[in-house]
C-alpha cells in the first residue's frame, strides 16, 4: 500500500501534462499524467504535492485544491492511495523534468492523448467541477474492469 499525490495545474484552458518517457520500468511509461508522487515519512497530502509539483516543474503552487481520493488497485502493484489536487495559482518557470516531456495541454484534447482509461473518469469530474469524491479504479493487466464512485459501482 502506497500514498501519492496528482495535481493538474491549470492555466487559460490547459493543464500542465507529463508525458512520463525518461525512465525505464515506469508503470506509467508512455502515459500523460499530472505532476506528483510518492508521499515521504511525515508529509501531508499537501507537502507531498507541493513538493512533487516544485521538483518536477519548478513551479510553486499557491491554491491547491483538494479534489478527491482515488484508489487504485492494480495488481501486482501495490496498492495506491493517490490524492488528486488542481491548481490555478503558481509561480516560477517550468524547468526540464527527469521524469519526462511537460506540454501545456488543452483540456479539449486530453482525449487525444495516451492516458490511463480511468483518468477520463476523474477528468469529467473535474471538469464538472464536482465536490469532493472518493473514486475506486480496478485494472487487470492494464485493463480498466471496475469504477465505483463514492461507493457505487459505474463501471
Amino acid at each position: 500500500m502506497q500514498n501519492t499525490s496528482l495535481c493538474y495545474i491549470e492555466k487559460d484552458g490547459k493543464y500542465l501534462m507529463l508525458h512520463r518517457i525518461k525512465k525505464e520500468n515506469d508503470v506509467n511509461r508512455d502515459k500523460w499524467i499530472g505532476v506528483g508522487g510518492r508521499f515521504e515519512e511525515g508529509e501531508s497530502p499537501e507537502e507531498c504535492a507541493t513538493r512533487e509539483i516544485f521538483e518536477e516543474t519548478g513551479l510553486r503552487v499557491k491554491n491547491l485544491a483538494f479534489r478527491a481520493i482515488v484508489t487504485f488497485d492494480c495488481p501486482p502493484y501495490p496498492t495506491d492511495y493517490m490524492h488528486l489536487f488542481t491548481a490555478t495559482e503558481f509561480e516560477g518557470e517550468i524547468k526540464e523534468c527527469d521524469e519526462g516531456r511537460l506540454e501545456w495541454v488543452d483540456k479539449s484534447r486530453l482525449r487525444e492523448l495516451d492516458l490511463w482509461e480511468g483518468d477520463y473518469y476523474f477528468f469529467d469530474l473535474l471538469d464538472k467541477n464536482e465536490p469532493f469524491f472518493s473514486m475506486k479504479l480496478s485494472y487487470r493487466e492494464n485493463v480498466l474492469t471496475e469504477v465505483i464512485l463514492n461507493g457505487e459501482k459505474i463501471k
